[in-house]
């Protein structure tokens, strides 16, 4: 709706005006922050202004109702009224009530007036107006003539309702008597209080010049276009004088009380009566001008007579449309919705008619468009979702064009930028990370940088990087990596080592700052690159109690034979954990050689006699790092005719658990030696039999019988012999029992051999026993040997094989194996001499 208000011209700075946030039923607590205000145009004076405590509308400046309307009538203040939250917007108008603040004022203080003596009673002679700025009842509502005895005064009304006066004669004048008369003419106002002017008319007596000149009507009217040019020709007056001569020749000018402006627009020509126009004219600033002329002859006692001339000006559209943007909620958030008030626009066009009718529009490529509130008012809206990420920012052009011909039009550009909403998460620029790390790296090094992109801006835009909860091999992951919160650079925090860890993921997340936070991760895959910094490790041989490792060689080996193996693991990885091996010193290189892929040590030639008997070799491991790193095993061979039956330091070895795994090479070996113990076993029993039978025959057919081998099956025992042995093999508990026999020697008589095999062991035993012949005469106790009946308890736990290590797939070491040997013992007895056999044993 709107309101209407009316106060008086001239009031002081604060008066009050009205109750605007009563009137218009506004809670006055949320006036400031609802931004209520008056939306005036630019440039303009604010004479009017709202307390925002409490809604009271007063006055800011003092109100000149003669400044502001120039015109007369009703003077209007209009107001446009804007609150915010939601937005309002409303339409005061306040009337300036005019106070009788000026006096009635005449153009000049003196005035001469010649009238001729001729001139009959009742003539009158127009005067001067006053002028009073003022209107209505405060204007010149009469005027007074001073009390005479020649003049009377009437106050005439013109169609305007100004008021003048005219001088009337009442008695006749006499030069001869008195050539001069003084009058005092006072105007008077209506207001209250009543105000007045004065001025002095001085009346001449002039000789007679009885015609005064005459218009050919009162009042002329003439339509004049606004943008005529300066020296148009507005009207052509004419008037006429009967008298002749100096009498009848007349003079045109714009009468005394002819305002300032018209004399600043308008110029007559006085001899021709010609009215030209002097200055540029404004159909907005008044569209009617009111011309006063007076014509008066030349000749003595001149009468001047007055006409009027009313200029209506004839619009023209010269005035291009006025937009005023009125910012109400810039910047917008991206996600606000459709129908959103961005700001409210007026629209001004001074013209009047089809030339101040305007339309307004904005371009049609923008997500905007107007919507009209009141006459001339727009808001400007939107009309889908904005994305910031798209267009962070609009130039919306807005053109208002008015209905003329030619149209004129105004284009003027409000900038909407947009503000961010935290609608879009971090993203990496990869899927995923992999790093590759050299081991044994410095604590605190950076190993990478994650890097993420948000298209949002400001604080949603700002990412922090950190890196998820978790556990490496049982260990917080902080206590692995760290990460630069504002960078995304990563770094280790302790050294790793390839051979402990290979390789572990971590998951790295980068959340924005915004409300609420969006965040992403990523995967980053951390890789160990090995170094070499493992050198070898013998794992065999091993030497005993911190000495050389050990070995006996046969000296009846052959070319090729084996001696052992050198076995060595290196904890890195790829070509640093290759191993190779030679032969770095020897005390004959001619000797002895190493396989460099197996380690295997094999002799290169039988042994010489003039050869040394203890052999030294120098064998190093080296692995193929850059650069190698190696390790070296010193062995000590001693040649020897025969080998006994002890174990080397080759096969004294463990290798780490993951070494004995349940390789198949297990199976093979078991499967192997047990095939090898079974054949021996059936070839010593065959050459037991044989021999036993050959011995049986032996005896039968010597004459000094001596007494059978206690050692063979079905023997019997003699009296002059020993007892039969009872010899037999008690195995331990939780294993198979072994099987025990007795075989006679094939060579000469009193020699036993005993043959101890477990069916479950991996290796027998072939072991030699005394023979069991009767004492010699040097002997004193023969029967400490063997008492009747006596048992010899032989006691063999059987050996499991040692799967402790068993060698990698690379190396392939060669089946330990020991050669067999030959090793003979002279034992005199009732039995003969001979030499004996014993058998070897065979693992």
């Amino acid at each position: 709706g709107q309101l209407r208000y009316a106060v008086p011209e001239e009031l002081e700075h604060g008066a009050f005006v009205a109750n605007l946030g009563e009137d218009l039923g506004l809670d006055v607590s949320t006036l400031s922050a609802r931004r209520f205000r008056i939306v005036s145009r630019a440039g303009a004076r604010q004479h009017l202004e709202v307390n925002l405590e409490n809604g009271i509308l007063f006055v800011n400046e003092r109100i000149d109702r003669e400044e502001v309307c120039e015109a007369g009538g009703t003077c209007l203040l209009h107001l446009q009224l804007l609150v915010e939250s939601p937005l309002e917007l409303y339409r005061v108008e306040v009337e300036v009530l005019d106070i009788n603040d000026h006096a009635p004022t005449f153009p000049w203080q003196e005035y001469v007036l010649e009238v001729a003596e001729s001139a009959v009673l009742g003539a009158r002679f127009p005067l001067e107006s006053a002028q009073d700025p003022d209107v209505g009842t405060n204007s010149v509502h009469t005027y007074r003539l001073s009390p005479n005895g020649y003049f009377s005064l009437e106050v005439q009304t013109r169609s305007d309702a100004s008021k003048f006066a005219e001088l009337v004669l009442e008695r006749a004048l006499d030069r001869e008597q008195q050539r001069a008369h003084r009058v005092l003419l006072t105007a008077l106002d209506g207001g209250v209080p009543e105000r007045s002017g004065t001025a002095h008319i001085l009346v001449t007596v002039l000789d007679a010049n009885d015609n005064v000149p005459a218009f050919d009507q009162p009042s002329y009217g003439v339509s004049l276009p606004e943008d005529a040019a300066a020296g148009t020709l507005v009207i052509q007056l004419n008037a006429t004088d009967l008298d002749e001569g100096p009498n009848g020749e007349i003079e045109y000018s714009f009468s005394g009380h002819a305002p300032p402006r018209v004399r600043e627009l308008f110029h007559i020509e006085p001899r021709s009566g010609q009215v030209l126009l002097k200055g540029p004219l404004d159909y907005e600033r008044a569209h009617l001008h009111e011309l006063y002329v007076q014509a008066k002859d030349r000749g003595p006692s001149a009468v001047a007579v007055h006409c009027r001339v009313l200029v209506h000006l004839l619009d023209v559209n010269d005035n291009a449309p006025e937009v005023t943007l009125t910012s109400v909620s810039t910047p917008v958030q991206e996600d606000a919705p459709p129908g959103t008030v961005i700001a409210v626009i007026s629209v001004l066009d001074r013209d009047s008619g089809d030339n101040g009718r305007v339309s307004c529009e904005v371009s049609p490529d923008v997500p905007f468009e107007l919507r009209s509130s009141f006459r001339n008012y727009y808001t400007l809206v939107t009309t889908q979702a904005l994305d910031r990420e798209v267009v962070p920012e609009y130039n919306v052009s807005i053109t208002a064009r008015d209905m003329g011909s030619p149209a004129l039009l105004t284009r003027s550009t409000l900038t909407v930028p947009v503000s961010d909403v935290n609608d879009n998460a971090p993203r990496f620029l990869q899927p995923s990370y992999s790093v590759y790390v050299m081991e044994n790296n410095a604590p605190g090094a950076s190993i990478c940088s994650v890097s993420a992109l948000d298209p949002d801006c400001q604080q949603n835009a700002y990412l922090s990087y950190s890196i998820a909860d978790g556990h490496i091999h049982g260990m917080p992951v902080g206590t692995y990596v760290s990460i630069n919160s504002d960078s995304g650079h990563m770094y280790a925090l302790r050294s790793l080592d390839y051979e402990q860890i290979r390789s572990f993921q971590i998951q790295v997340q980068a959340q924005d700052a915004g409300f609420p936070p969006l965040s992403a991760n990523v995967t980053v895959h951390i890789f160990v690159l090995d170094q070499n910094d493992n050198a070898p490790v013998i794992v065999s041989p091993m030497p005993r109690n911190g000495s050389v490792a050990t070995e006996l060689v046969p000296r009846s080996a052959r070319p090729g034979y084996l001696v052992g193996t050198v076995s060595a693991v290196d904890a890195d990885a790829g070509l640093n954990s290759r191993l190779s091996y030679q032969l770095l010193q020897a005390t004959d290189f001619t000797l002895f050689s190493v396989a460099p892929e197996t380690g295997e040590l094999r002799t290169l030639r039988s042994f010489l006699e003039q050869d040394a008997t203890r052999q030294q070799l120098v064998v190093q491991v080296r692995d193929g790092g850059q650069p190698a790193l190696s390790a070296t095993v010193s062995l000590l061979l001693s040649v020897v005719e025969t080998m006994p039956q002890t174990l080397s330091d080759f096969s004294e070895f463990s290798l780490p658990p993951e070494a004995s795994s349940s390789s198949p090479l297990t199976l093979y070996l078991l499967v192997s030696l047990g095939s090898i113990s079974f054949t021996f076993l059936l070839a010593i029993l065959i050459l037991t039999a044989i021999r036993c039978r050959g011995e049986r025959r032996s005896r039968q057919g010597d004459s000094c019988s001596p007494p059978p081998c206690h050692c063979c099956p079905g023997s019997r025992p003699s009296s002059d012999g020993l007892k039969t042995s009872n010899l037999t093999a008690q195995p331990p508990t939780g294993t198979s029992a072994a099987t025990c026999l007795d075989v006679p020697a094939g060579g000469p008589p009193g020699y036993c051999y005993k043959v101890c095999l477990g069916p479950e062991s991996a290796q027998s035993d072939f072991m030699f026993l005394k023979p069991c012949s009767p004492p010699r005469n040097n002997e004193k106790d023969a029967g400490k040997l063997s008492q009747p009946g006596q048992h010899l308890q032989v006691s063999k736990q059987l050996k499991q094989p040692n799967t402790d290590w068993l060698p990698p797939s690379v190396q392939r070491p060669a089946l330990k194996r020991y050669q067999t040997g030959h090793c003979g013992e002279r034992v005199e007895g009732g039995c003969g001499d001979g030499e004996g056999a014993c058998a070897d044993r065979v693992r």
